[in-house]
């Protein structure tokens, strides 16, 4: 019989401590015990996991969760135990995580449309495995799954809809990355948009996220790819993976100089921030025609104006992109199929390798945006 397992988690107990997090220490790196997986569940040890702006959202109190909370939803790893009733796993295969669980059964996910999965929202607002069940618990209590997921974790235990197989000789660190900052930037742009060649694009906000979407971009053949940052190192480093021309995203005068360059605006741009001041740029940025997509997540109170004569007029577009609108089991491998043939540098938006105990020093940079993506490792 199958038994449970203790192990080193990060776990956060209440939003909005004040910064410096290196002090406040909101997340607290504690031992947890894990139920065995259930039905359709397995036991990954983890390997590497990415802190994400959706993580630190959590943290600083912008995306309210249940508390407590065992925290991370982009990494990967190596299934070390079965549940019953798992087809199509076996023990010792790499995983990446998927941070929105698909039932297959809804409509959504019969439309092709998994990130949209009404049973994994479900799951995921509760604090739940897909199941509806909690494996993860703190002195016997049974602490929340940040989307069904939770891999600040030495192990953790996921519905197999929570997880992609990939193959054994990408190196996992690299491999963590595919989960979130991949799937949702360059998602963005072959799903939600389907960008065309010769498209021009500008992305705002080049963290993960931002910067997979400019890599997505040059992959599919933009012709005129501006990359807009508060940041001159990120600025830097988008010009180094492609980018045409890049902006301060604070100068008075980015829209009129970016019609300029492009002639009119852009075809697409992406806001990958998660501000309502970010998506008022983008849709300022587009030309006739144009659509603003957004993939980054504001707090729940806050919103943006647009003129509506101007979205009828000019046939414009706003679109939503959640998982990069990505069918994960078909799309992961594709990336990592791009990642091998030059076409998508995924190992370049790695900025640290971290520790679990050094987590609440990399929120701290996270939040001052002085890196792009840290991986905390375990191996």
């Amino acid at each position: 019989m199958a038994k449970s397992i203790k192990c080193r988690a990060a776990v956060l107990h209440s939003m909005g401590e004040p910064r410096p997090f290196a002090v406040s220490k909101p997340v607290k790196v504690e031992e947890i015990e894990l139920d065995p997986p259930g039905f359709d569940e397995v036991l990954v040890k983890v390997s590497a996991a990415g802190l994400c702006h959706s993580d630190l959202s959590i943290v600083n109190g912008n995306r309210p969760r249940v508390m407590p909370m065992v925290l991370g939803h982009e990494g990967s790893g190596v299934i070390a135990e079965l549940g019953e009733g798992v087809k199509n796993f076996s023990v010792g295969d790499h995983v990446v995580f998927v941070f929105v669980a698909s039932c297959g059964e809804c409509v959504s996910c019969k439309e092709g449309r998994p990130a949209l999965c009404d049973p994994g929202l479900v799951a995921s607002s509760s604090g739940t495995l897909l199941s509806g069940k909690k494996r993860a618990k703190l002195n016997g209590e049974y602490v929340n799954h940040q989307v069904g997921v939770s891999c600040f974790s030495e192990y953790a235990v996921v519905s197999t809809k929570s997880i992609v197989k990939v193959e054994n000789n990408l190196p996992l660190d690299e491999a963590a990355l595919f989960g979130c900052a991949v799937i949702t930037g360059a998602g963005a742009v072959f799903n939600t948009a389907k960008i065309r060649v010769g498209s021009t694009v500008a992305v705002i906000g080049l963290g993960g996220t931002g910067l997979a979407a400019l890599m997505g971009a040059k992959a599919a053949g933009a012709s005129k790819i501006i990359g807009i940052d508060m940041l001159q190192e990120k600025l830097d480093i988008a010009k180094q993976l492609g980018a045409h021309e890049v902006f301060k995203a604070d100068d008075p005068s980015i829209v009129e100089k970016i019609k300029n360059f492009t002639g009119s605006g852009v075809h697409y741009s992406f806001e990958c921030v998660g501000s309502e001041k970010a998506m008022e740029m983008a849709y300022s940025l587009l030309r006739r025609g144009g659509t603003a997509i957004s993939s980054g997540l504001s707090h729940p109170d806050k919103k943006f104006s647009i003129q509506h004569v101007d979205l009828v007029a000019g046939e414009k577009s706003l679109k939503g992109s959640f998982l990069g609108s990505c069918v994960p089991q078909r799309d992961i491998p594709a990336y990592i199929d791009l990642y091998k043939s030059g076409n998508l540098p995924v190992d370049r938006l790695m900025s640290d390798h971290i520790s679990l105990d050094q987590i609440n020093e990399g929120f701290d940079k996270l939040s001052d945006g002085t890196t792009v993506r840290q991986v905390i490792m375990f191996d």
